[in-house]
């Protein structure tokens, strides 16, 4: 083999690798939208919001899928069916993201985090009250 397929060779087999690379990240790169943009998109998304505890949600063992609602933070509502049970802390989130995709109506969540009040923030507020009582 000459100095120049050796060349050509490596330079083809770089441009492969950088192509996959390229493929690879553009597959698991996860966009924040809204309920409305996820319904357009055919892939996963995360979409930021509350938990509307107001409406039903329930945890189905024989499926292992947990439903809830929540609305975006452009105040559209949706169902979402979540892939395992529910989240540790989830009664008590100020927030919660869904990663996932829309199918049949639905937001099709593979995981949902959690944001949660911090204790700082609770500890704060009492140290106003006193100082203002």
């Amino acid at each position: 083999m000459s100095k120049k397929s050796k060349t050509i060779t490596g330079v083809l087999i770089i441009l492969v690798f950088l192509i996959i690379g390229f493929m690879s990240f553009m597959d698991s790169k996860i966009e924040y939208v809204n309920f409305a943009e996820a319904k357009e998109r055919m892939r996963t998304v995360e979409v930021k919001g509350q938990w509307l505890k107001e409406k039903d949600s329930k945890f189905d063992g024989t499926a292992n899928t947990f439903t809830f609602y929540m609305k975006d933070d452009f105040n559209n509502e949706m169902k979402v069916v979540l892939d395992g049970a529910k989240p540790n802390n989830f009664d008590v989130a100020e927030a919660v993201v869904a990663k996932g995709k829309m199918k049949d109506g639905y937001f099709y969540a593979k995981e949902v985090l959690t944001k949660c009040p911090s204790k700082y923030e609770a500890d704060g507020k009492e140290v106003q009250q006193k100082k203002g009582g």
